[in-house]
């Protein structure tokens, strides 16, 4: 239930017994502020979340009401759209998509209990004063550390002969693009032979442009960085046209048809942000409530894929696979 329809209800309920009136004027609400579009992977999270909200008793419409804001990309409307949360005075705000929407939430409120999802060490970003005892209003989900170079691997796992190597980073929506492209470089030292170029890229214009800058002469495998989910099908269409062998950092690139991806269980980190605002709406302190530091990574393989870009997936990697895609 959104909230003005929770609001459009209230004004017919004046006839309505006091208890009841009581109930339904109780209902909490959470504002939802996601820093991308409402896309099949947002959907996705978002069903997670709803799940570990399920799993702390509050389910939408029930219990619990909703006041959902996207950003559709435009990290600039952020501010503007958490210090409308504000205004429509919900009992707890969550942010997600990041550190920014977090930063830009904790910018307009020292009140809200504010819930994030991100990568980034939010004690160096100033989220938090500690992991163990964030100190304010503000505690989440911390994601594990980026592994593009674990992802190289298992590209060359599948495409042992790949030696020239392309990697996109978005530095929009990563703070630690410049550490990841270090690593990879050292990664091509390590590995004898391998060559890697790195390309900067965040809109799908950069994206385009990057591609075409292949020519005739494609690299033999892409290795993707942590980039913006609203990407997927943009970057699975054009890596399976160019035929590329791709590996990506989550299982939504690989459900719009890429070839595999190794990266955070979003799905599991989203239900545990679900069961941390669960936490706050029955009393807890976001003070006091740890930042919960997700460790569960998955492996995804889309043999689809695979047989379009004439590869065979070696059983062993099979194997190995969290999900399989067929």
């Amino acid at each position: 239930m959104r909230r003005r329809e929770f609001i459009a209800l209230l004004g017919g309920a004046a006839a309505w017994p006091v208890a009841a009136r009581a109930q339904l004027v109780a209902m909490p609400v959470i504002g939802y502020l996601d820093a991308m579009s409402p896309d099949t992977a947002s959907t996705d999270r978002l069903h997670a979340f709803r799940q570990g909200l399920k799993d702390a008793g509050y389910v939408e419409g029930d219990n619990v009401a909703f006041e959902y804001r996207s950003a559709h990309g435009r990290f600039d409307r952020l501010s503007a759209m958490a210090a409308e949360l504000v205004r429509r005075d919900v009992d707890v705000m969550v942010a997600i998509g990041g550190v920014t929407p977090a930063l830009a939430a904790k910018a307009v409120t020292s009140k809200i209990p504010i819930v994030f999802t991100a990568a980034q060490d939010p004690v160096k970003v100033g989220l938090v004063d500690n992991i163990a005892k964030p100190g304010g209003n503000v505690t989440g989900i911390l994601l594990p550390a980026e592994s593009t170079v674990r992802r190289l691997d298992l590209l060359r796992e599948l495409v042992p002969r790949a030696a020239r190597i392309a990697v996109f980073l978005d530095p929009i929506n990563s703070t630690d693009a410049a550490s990841i492209s270090r690593e990879m470089e050292a990664a091509a030292v390590r590995i004898h032979g391998l060559q890697i170029k790195v390309h900067n890229a965040s809109t799908g214009h950069e994206i385009d442009t990057a591609f075409a800058s292949f020519g005739r002469q494609p690299p033999d495998g892409l290795v993707v960085g942590p980039f913006a989910t609203d990407r997927s099908v943009q970057l699975a269409r054009l890596t399976l046209s160019h035929r590329i062998p791709a590996a990506y950092p989550g299982r939504d690139f690989v459900a719009a048809g890429g070839l595999m991806s190794y990266g955070t269980n979003l799905r599991d980190a989203y239900r545990q942000a679900g069961v941390h605002v669960g936490r706050i709406l029955k009393g807890a302190n976001p003070a006091d409530l740890p930042v919960v530091q997700s460790s569960k990574y998955e492996l995804v393989i889309n043999t689809v894929a695979a047989r379009l870009l004439g590869l065979t997936v070696p059983p062993a990697l099979l194997a190995r696979a969290d999900e399989v895609i067929e």
